[in-house]
């Protein structure tokens, strides 16, 4: 009998600040519906020093350990997923495990490729518990990223930050995954990128959505071909997309979503020879449907639209939002995703909701951790922004959570927990 392995469950950090989206329009001049409609945003979550990527990581690990009761014990891998690394050698990873007092004896690395990163991470977790290798043991792996590009940007409105954990084992009480069926599509381009030394990232934001577009096509249709060879989907009245209950995307901004859906659709419609509108501009509308999107898409965008842009994380703060909305609806029903990695690299895949997921939700609390957010003024959010990277304010930790407290000679310590 095969396995099922998969998510077991997750929990989420984010930042103790965040700004209102169209607070952040009017200060800049703009139609706040540019924002809220253009981009789909209606909050951005602000980071301080003190929340750098290793402290949102180890919050959001330290969270899933004690909401959902994880047996420390068990675990045997620990990966994290990010691109907004602290150190060029010693991994995000290797400070969790310190801060987390993880058993000695477990593989620890990080994942580098942009939002890929942590998808990678995931598959690579997978695949050693499919595989045997696990020998019974189960592998945490966090997304955590803080999304930067400055002041008064192009991408200011799309920024973010914050950390998804992840249990992954043989008890897939969120999500069990349809293990090698993921359809995966690379190209070497320069769409997005953060040189060494830079705190802010460069991107060529029109070619970027075409790469990430071109890439998932091409994932997509891998997926398809695996998919439709194991009987999970078929050519008949419904497209093979729409066949599963919902598709979850890279969030860059939530808007995207729509874009990459329509992509999907538009995939199928244009292979369906028999079947496909006859021209191209009657498929280019079909693969547009406000009910396909409104069915499969809209209702995972709920914390994406809060919280912003978080790279890795992205995509498994959809499935968060997606489990939360409607965990109990979607139980045993098959859901797509798909992640994007600018430089590039797309990952499609599908798993199987478990029947847990609602209680596993329900513990994750998604609602108290928005709740206790703080929102501060748009002046606020600048002076945060301008404050340096290795001077973090001395502001106490809140319980259950961790803080960058200092850096010495290149050392960084934290505090909480």
């Amino acid at each position: 009998m095969k396995k099922r392995v998969g998510i077991e469950a997750l929990a989420v950090a984010v930042p103790r600040r965040y700004v209102d989206i169209e607070d952040l329009a009017r200060a800049r001049g703009v139609d706040p519906a540019k924002f809220t409609a253009g981009l789909g945003a209606k909050e951005m979550a602000v980071n301080d020093p003190g929340e750098d990527s290793v402290s949102l990581a180890a919050t959001a690990a330290a969270r899933l350990i004690q909401q959902q009761s994880v047996d420390t014990s068990r675990v045997g891998m620990l990966v994290v997923g990010t691109e907004t690394g602290v150190d060029h050698s010693k991994p995000i990873a290797s400070h969790v495990h310190g801060l987390l007092k993880l058993p000695r004896a477990m593989r620890t690395f990080d994942s580098q490729h942009a939002c890929y990163g942590g998808t990678a991470g995931l598959m690579a977790a997978v695949e050693w518990i499919a595989s045997g290798a696990g020998a019974g043991r189960t592998a945490l792996v966090v997304c955590t990223d803080i999304a930067r590009y400055g002041l008064k940007t192009a991408g200011e409105p799309t920024q973010g930050g914050g950390a998804v954990a992840l249990l992954v084992s043989e008890t897939p009480d969120l999500l069990a995954l349809d293990v090698g069926l993921n359809g995966v599509c690379t190209s070497d381009v320069y769409d997005f990128w953060r040189p060494v030394g830079r705190r802010e990232a460069l991107v060529d934001g029109h070619y970027s959505i075409t790469c990430y577009l071109d890439a998932m096509a091409g994932a997509y249709r891998g997926w398809r071909q695996r998919a439709m060879e194991q009987g999970l989907v078929r050519w008949d009245s419904k497209l093979p997309s729409e066949q599963l209950s919902r598709i979850l995307y890279h969030v860059p901004f939530c808007k995207m979503a729509r874009k990459a859906h329509a992509q999907v659709r538009l995939c199928d419609l244009e292979d369906a020879a028999d079947s496909s509108p006859a021209t191209p501009e009657a498929r280019d509308e079909a693969a547009k449907s406000q009910a396909s999107y409104d069915a499969q898409v809209a209702k995972s965008l709920g914390l994406n639209a809060r919280v912003g842009n978080v790279y890795t994380a992205s995509l498994y703060l959809a499935l968060a939002g997606q489990l939360h909305a409607e965990g109990a609806a979607l139980a045993n029903q098959r859901i797509g995703l798909l992640s994007y990695g600018s430089g590039c690299c797309a990952e499609f895949y599908s798993g199987v909701v478990g029947e847990k997921a609602a209680e596993r939700m329900a513990r994750a609390d998604l609602d108290t951790v928005l709740a206790k957010r703080e929102r501060v003024s748009v002046e606020e959010y600048e002076r945060l922004m301008n404050l340096p990277y290795d001077a973090p304010e001395a502001i106490a930790p809140e319980p259950g959570t961790f803080r960058l407290a200092e850096i010495h000679e290149h050392r960084r310590k934290y505090a909480g927990a």
